[in-house]
């Protein structure tokens, strides 16, 4: 009788480690990147955060034992908009100087990075004295330096209206700030004001000059050689392809601007009343809270202003066959369902009459 063989147990194979794709991979790589920022976030920021806004809404009184908390509800955004003579005028303040500064920060920063991109001889040296303005401001010389600009700004309402005429006056010899203070007196006031701070202005170029160049280092030259080709001229190559090419960083940019000059008392007078309410120990932490909020609230709308003006807008005739193809697919998902009921009331004759 022949030996029944023995079966052995199967083995089973071990599992194969599923690849992970490159982009997989590069994103666990950037998260690991940023995961001491991110941990910094939640541990620095994101409570702080929180901790305002539920600070908004109460009184708080520095005491002996610490801090007396006490709900208030919405009396502190009441006082601020109502009954604070310094808050609103500086929210408006804030916005009259915010929006042009910004705007001239981000043109002259392009124009200067797409001519330092045309230099070859001393292009590093240059670059260095252009951004050399950052590592000033890094310290405690950019504030005196925006103290001095700003040492009048204590000044009574009828001074600060005579220095607004004398600025203006100053700049009534050019032809353009004629034709606009004839249309807008104020819009002219404020350009004055402008061209008055224009070499402080220029002290905030330094690093968006550097990420533009990196842009314009990175678009393809082979596509400015085939708009030459097609006969394009430089200013149709600016607008048609340097340009829509750097939205994305121009949109960075913007908003690092926006941020940036916020920092400043002398661009930003919310930003002092926020600290010296701060140092306040009869409800001053309060009002703070509901000055730095309502701040927040309105940066937030300039950027989100800016994020729509930087908005990637499709060709009118992409978006015509966009919805030509929609309307194709609800026409086809109306033909797919009417078929399918059709089916099922056949099956139910079929079923009824046996058939």
């Amino acid at each position: 009788m022949a030996d029944k063989k023995v079966k052995e147990p199967k083995v089973k194979a071990p599992k194969k480690k599923k690849l992970k794709t490159y982009q997989q991979r590069q994103d666990r790589n950037g998260y690991a990147f940023m995961a001491p920022w991110i941990i910094g976030f939640l541990a620095f920021t994101a409570f702080p955060f929180v901790m305002t806004i539920y600070l908004s809404f109460t009184h708080v009184k520095a005491t002996i034992l610490g801090y007396d908390i006490k709900w208030v509800g919405l009396a502190n955004y009441n006082s601020a908009f109502f009954k604070s003579e310094t808050f609103t005028p500086a929210l408006l303040s804030y916005l009259q100087m915010i929006i042009p500064y910004t705007f001239i920060v981000v043109v002259l920063s392009f124009i200067i990075a797409y001519l330092l991109c045309k230099i070859n001889v001393g292009k590093s040296i240059l670059r260095t004295i252009y951004f050399l303005p950052v590592i000033i401001m890094s310290g405690p010389v950019m504030t005196q330096i925006l103290n001095v600009q700003d040492a009048g700004q204590a000044a009574s309402a009828a001074s600060q209206a005579a220095d607004a005429a004398i600025q203006t006056n100053a700049f009534s010899d050019i032809f353009i700030m004629q034709i606009i203070q004839s249309y807008s007196p104020g819009f002219a006031n404020a350009l004055a004001g402008v061209f008055d701070h224009l070499s402080i202005i220029l002290w905030f170029t330094g690093i968006p000059i550097v990420l533009f160049i990196n842009g314009l280092q990175k678009i393809n030259p082979s596509i400015y050689e085939a708009a030459k080709i097609d006969s394009a001229n430089a200013w149709q190559i600016m607008w048609k392809i340097t340009i829509p090419m750097l939205k994305s960083i121009g949109l960075i940019i913007t908003v690092f601007t926006v941020i940036q000059l916020g920092m400043y008392e002398s661009i930003n007078p919310v930003y002092e009343l926020i600290k010296e309410q701060t140092g306040k120990t009869d409800g001053g932490l309060g009002y703070a809270a509901t000055y730095s909020w309502i701040y927040s609230i309105l940066a937030l709308l300039i950027i989100g202003i800016v994020f729509l003006l930087f908005k990637d807008r499709k060709p009118k005739d992409i978006k015509a066959r966009e919805r030509q193809e929609k309307k194709l697919k609800k026409l086809d998902r109306q033909q797919k369902r009417r078929l399918a009921a059709q089916r099922r009331h056949e099956r139910k004759e079929a079923k009824r009459f046996g058939k």
